[in-house]
């Protein structure tokens, strides 16, 4: 049976929970098609392919893996809309694994999969006329601040960054790259009521805003035919305290 081929769709890498999850919900509801990958086979992986998502199951701790999600997605579009890169880990350093594992594991999901599935997918979102495509990056507030208990996980989110700004340049002026950085953007389920008050004392709008506050600036990015090679702070205000 001859493979079923997507007008177009949105790729969005790490679409199973929290922010992914939103923005995959979001586009099927504006009747966008929707590419996902997951690493985990979440009930709301189902949801998904429910409401007509292809959703793929994804290992880019390798080489080989991020290339055949690549060709997975190769096979299924002739263009795409736009790749959004939310696939993340938060590993902090730990005395039960070793420091180089840490690092390898954080470059890799963070830069070596963006890398190589931004140069093996481009040719896919080139040629849509100016500013016909978009690159997104997820990186995160503790690029411009650091953090001593997650050293690896935000040097990898802080080179991510970095490349915004070559893949920008790279792929100008057909294709907009832009990076997203978050703070506390939402709560899980079992944060207890004193690391919820912490969270929220450290920005000035005092707020956890939810996952529309990031659907609305990617909105605005995709629709934006000017804006590029830019990190956008969702913070509250962070840098401010």
């Amino acid at each position: 049976m001859a493979i079923q081929r997507l007008q177009c769709p949105i790729v969005i890498t790490g679409g199973g929970r929290r922010i992914g999850l939103a923005l995959a919900s979001h586009f099927l509801t504006a009747g966008q098609a929707v590419i996902v990958s997951y690493r985990t086979r979440y009930p709301e992986i189902e949801q998904l392919e429910h409401r007509g998502a292809l959703c793929l199951a994804a290992d880019f701790s390798s080489e080989a893996g991020i290339s055949t999600f690549a060709g997975q997605v190769r096979a299924r579009a002739t263009k795409l809309r736009a790749l959004i890169h939310n696939a993340s880990q938060w590993l902090p350093e730990s005395p039960d694994t070793p420091l180089a594992t840490t690092l390898a594991t954080m470059l890799q999901i963070h830069v070596t999969a963006p890398y190589l599935l931004n140069h093996q997918l481009s040719d896919l979102l080139c040629g849509q006329g100016p500013a016909g495509a978009d690159i997104i990056h997820f990186t995160d507030y503790v690029t411009g601040r650091g953090s001593d208990k997650h050293i690896a996980y935000a040097a990898s989110k802080a080179a991510l960054e970095n490349m915004t700004l070559s893949f920008a340049r790279k792929l100008a002026p057909g294709v907009k790259v832009n990076a997203i950085a978050p703070a506390l953007i939402m709560f899980n389920p079992d944060d207890d009521d004193a690391y919820r008050q912490q969270a929220l004392d450290k920005s000035l709008m005092k707020m956890a805003p939810g996952e529309q506050e990031i659907v609305e600036l990617v909105n605005y990015l995709l629709a934006s035919r000017y804006v590029t090679g830019r990190t956008h702070h969702v913070d509250g205000g962070r840098h401010l305290r």
